[in-house]
Formats: C-alpha cells, sequence, structure tokens
C-alpha cells in the first residue's frame, strides 16, 4: 500500500475544507452551498473531462464513483486501471475500506477532497 497521505488534526482539515469551498464557490456560483457530494460531483467531471453537463442520478452515481476512486487512490483503496472506449477510467478495489462511522468516513473523504485539490496546485 502506498498511502503518501498521513491523517491531519481536525482544526487543520477543518480550516483546509473552508478554504477549498470559498474557493471553489467563487469559482463556480450557483446552486447554493457546496457540500462534500457538490465537491466530488466536480472532481468526477473534471477527471472525467466533461465540463458542465446536466446530469440524470445514474450519471450523477457514476461520476461520483469516479471521484470517490480518485481521491482514496493515493491512501491505497483503489488503483487506476485503464480508459474505456468512452473515456471512464476504470479502478481495481486493492482493499476495502476500513468500517467507519458516518463521521469518520466524512472526514476520511474531506481530507481525501484536500489532499487531491493540493496535489493539483489548486489548493495551498
Amino acid at each position: 500500500m502506498h498511502n503518501r497521505h498521513k491523517l491531519v488534526r481536525s482544526a487543520e482539515l477543518k480550516q483546509d475544507w473552508e478554504a477549498l469551498l470559498q474557493k471553489l464557490s467563487n469559482q463556480f456560483p450557483g446552486d447554493g452551498d457546496l457540500d462534500l457530494d457538490g465537491v466530488l460531483l466536480l472532481i468526477g467531471t473534471q477527471e472525467l473531462q466533461m465540463g458542465y453537463i446536466k446530469m440524470k442520478k445514474d450519471d450523477k452515481i457514476n461520476v461520483l464513483h469516479v471521484a470517490i476512486c480518485t481521491v482514496l487512490e493515493p491512501y491505497g483503496y483503489y488503483e487506476f486501471e485503464k480508459r474505456d472506449e468512452q473515456g471512464w477510467p476504470h479502478f481495481k478495489a486493492l482493499q476495502p475500506l476500513p468500517p467507519l462511522k458516518a463521521g469518520e468516513q466524512s472526514i476520511l473523504m474531506k481530507q481525501a477532497v484536500v489532499n487531491y485539490f493540493k496535489d493539483n496546485g489548486y489548493l495551498k
């Protein structure tokens, strides 16, 4: 497992998360406050190079899956395999996610999202 990200203190994560939401909200003004799912949809559409499109519920679920695999890949949970003919990335699950309570799962995902934006130079 190549876990290149360590867990951070909650105060630092809270500060980074709020800074990320503020920056994204300024860049993508729209339907109100961004939440974790909204940010994951942005990541998924970015990874798919789709731009802004209206999505059906099934498409959103697939885009969220791409985003989750992408942000958890550095933690060793998933590995990118290939892109299919339509350009959709496919991932292989390397290990199951640990059993987490809802709050812990939210913290892991927020941290993974913050690290994604830091790794891509969007957030300092």
